[in-house]
């Protein structure tokens, strides 16, 4: 090989290298798990609906990306200090996280709940819960949403993980909890949870629970949140979405 031919292999070498680094994406997602929308498995595997919406939004978008988890009140510092570059756990958009950092479109929407056991009289309103203890996970639109609305009403009680949040209320330390109907449909459903049961949705108030479910991008990253943009249409377009949500629900939460 000539020295030209060299320099011009090594060159586009570089660029194809390049090009693979820029594709990689660290998708941030909670430690915690939060079943059914990603938790580990016996084998120490991340599983779970949002998991699987991940892998397929990032095989649309042609990205490179790896699951890394973060705790979950460090995962937003952890996006703004670069250790990843989006996040893609359950996080709704809301007014007061676009104050730091940017998302993508919506992937999933779902109504905000109240669960308390059965044997207890009370609803998803402040009457309902005076004179309760309501427990709620921190840094989440739960907290934000009982410290607005029922602190007058009941005693916050505040997690660090919802599971702690419900281990809490199944041992009776706690009245109700609050969370993301989904989810918490989906503890009662388990014979741990079987105590309990929704009480009601709470009422709405987008400005706090926000607009949906997005993948969280650092403020000016265009092009990743175009990327991902790019992905969520696709699989909602191609019924990817669909397949993955009838794997784990009865119904579309789109």
């Amino acid at each position: 090989m000539t020295l030209k031919t060299i320099l011009a292999a090594a060159a586009l070498g570089a660029v194809a290298a390049t090009a693979t680094l820029a594709e990689e994406v660290k998708i941030g997602i909670a430690a915690e798990p939060y079943p059914p929308f990603a938790s580990v498995d016996a084998s120490g595997t991340w599983i779970g609906w949002e998991v699987e919406v991940i892998d397929a939004v990032c095989a649309a978008a042609a990205l490179d990306c790896v699951l890394t988890p973060v705790a979950w009140d460090g995962i937003i510092p952890s996006l703004t200090g670069g250790q990843i570059d989006a996040i893609m756990a359950s996080m709704s958009i809301t007014e007061e996280r676009m104050k730091t950092i940017g998302f993508s479109d919506a992937y999933y929407n779902t109504p905000t709940v109240i669960v308390g056991d059965k044997a207890l009289d009370l609803d998803a309103t402040p009457e309902g819960l005076k004179g309760k203890i309501l427990g709620v996970q921190a840094s989440t639109i739960h907290q934000a949403y009982a410290q607005q609305y029922f602190t007058d009403a009941a005693e916050i009680r505040i997690y660090q993980t919802q599971d702690e949040a419900n281990q809490d209320l199944v041992a009776g330390r706690i009245d109700a909890t609050q969370a993301d109907s989904i989810a918490m449909a989906d503890f009662v459903s388990t014979d741990a949870g079987g105590c309990c049961e929704i009480k009601g949705t709470v009422a709405d108030d987008p400005a706090i629970l926000g607009q949906g479910v997005g993948a969280g991008v650092r403020k000016g990253d265009d092009d990743l949140r175009a990327s991902l943009n790019k992905g969520i249409a696709a699989i909602l377009a191609d019924g990817t979405h669909a397949a993955i949500t009838s794997r784990y629900f009865k119904a579309s939460i789109y």
